[in-house]
């Protein structure tokens, strides 16, 4: 996952706050969690978007 994705996220899930006071170890397992499952959700809708093409 690219550094400016990883970015995004946090401020989309609202721990961006934590990452730039403490860095990425400083945020929550569930923070990381639901990065992770945010990023699963984009890629698989840019899948079936560039399969419905």
């Amino acid at each position: 996952m690219s550094d400016q994705l990883k970015e995004e996220l946090a401020k989309e899930l609202g721990f961006h706050d934590v990452v730039q006071k403490e860095g990425w170890g400083g945020i929550r397992a569930r923070d990381a969690g639901n990065m992770v499952k945010r990023a699963i959700e984009m890629a698989e809708r840019q899948l079936a978007e560039k399969n419905n093409e």
